[in-house]
């Protein structure tokens, strides 16, 4: 389906079920799950994105990594705090697990703006593209302070993305910039010498895994302008979202500018939940989406059958019933339009499931 967007509600929600099990399908493959394998020993590297939850920003697709390869943690603006007690403990168990199998993890701790029009930057930091680089600044210090500020094991990088174009900006830590949308081919070919220049303090064989990203977004980069010559980019450049995901494990939504992904992670899980449902109402008013309907999706992931997959139907049920109530009560007339649909995700599988 070529663009999905202008479909009914009902047709969307078919499409997505149908994207879901493909997705899982796809990844339980032998051939999946050998090149997943192949690629973690090439590059053992573990990769964690903090990120907002606009559609827009899918950094596999922009850099085309292969699906399951980069754990993502989002929310509002790509507002994090380690001090919140969830996060906390997610994130410091994902790096003491990575830790045990012998890896070092690598955060990409980013923020988004528009080189063409600041109003269709972030807005969880009210387009203020200095607010947001000053606050992945700041995870980036409360990541020092956690996992030590030699960074030989844990290395948080500050990273924009420019959503024009798809295109990442990696920050050294001296105030040094590399650009990917002013590469040119012959850059590509220098391009492990200038990481070493921009990222010193970087374990080596961590820079040697940064490369393909940069290599893949290259890639990315140029076709997306290719696709802009042709017409074809313009409404991709804009919110067309007409889903919000509650809770984590929306790997499967690999095309862009879906769904709007809430992380379970701020302890005021009502703001980020009351933004999305605002981004949901103007595009409907802009017709950027049909006004038929939106769905909002809560899901959550589990490793173990048992209490564990016990615990996540429970999770995802208070997920839902909570966003339901919020933004019943900030957008009346839009939550007459929200259809609800609750899932849990066996996360070794990906396999999803859908629950009554």
């Amino acid at each position: 389906m070529n663009d999905v967007h202008s479909k009914s509600i009902q047709t969307r929600i078919d499409w997505l079920s149908a994207l879901a099990a493909r997705h899982g399908e796809d990844y339980r493959s032998p051939e999946a799950m050998l090149a997943r394998a192949r690629y973690q020993s090439l590059h053992p590297t573990a990769i964690a994105v903090l990120k907002c939850m606009d559609g827009r920003i899918n950094i596999p697709v922009a850099t085309g990594t292969p699906i399951g390869i980069l754990m993502p943690f989002r929310n509002l603006g790509g507002r994090f705090d380690l001090g919140w007690p969830h996060l906390g403990e997610v994130v410091t168990q994902y790096v003491m697990d990575r830790v045990h199998e012998g890896r070092q993890v690598l955060f990409l701790v980013s923020y988004h703006y528009s080189k063409g029009d600041h109003q269709r930057g972030c807005a969880g930091f009210a387009y203020d593209q200095q607010a947001a680089f000053d606050h992945t600044q700041a995870i980036r210090q409360q990541m020092s302070t956690i996992f030590g500020a030699g960074h030989g094991t844990v290395y948080p990088l500050v990273c924009g993305f420019e959503t024009d174009e798809d295109a990442l900006v990696l920050h050294g830590a001296d105030g040094q910039i590399l650009r990917v949308a002013d590469l040119t081919d012959c850059d590509i070919e220098t391009l492990r010498s200038q990481l070493s220049a921009l990222l010193p303090d970087m374990p080596s064989k961590m820079r040697e895994d940064l490369l393909p990203l940069l290599v893949g977004n290259f890639e990315h980069v140029a076709a997306i302008r290719q696709q802009a010559q042709q017409g074809l980019r313009q409404l991709d450049v804009e919110h067309r979202e007409w889903m919000i995901c509650l809770g984590r494990g929306f790997d499967f939504l690999h095309t862009p500018n879906l769904a709007l992904i809430v992380g379970p992670y701020s302890p005021n899980l009502a703001e980020p939940i009351i933004k999305a449902a605002g981004i949901i109402e103007a595009n409907m008013a802009s017709g950027r989406i049909p006004d038929d309907g939106f769905l909002l999706l809560s899901s959550v992931p589990y490793d173990a059958i048992g209490v564990d997959q016990a615990r996540a139907e429970l999770k995802a049920r208070f997920l839902s019933e909570f966003a339901q109530a919020v933004i019943g009560a900030a957008y009346p007339a839009l939550a007459k339009k929200m259809i609800n649909r609750t899932a849990i995700l066996d996360w070794q599988a990906r396999r999803l499931s859908w629950l009554c």
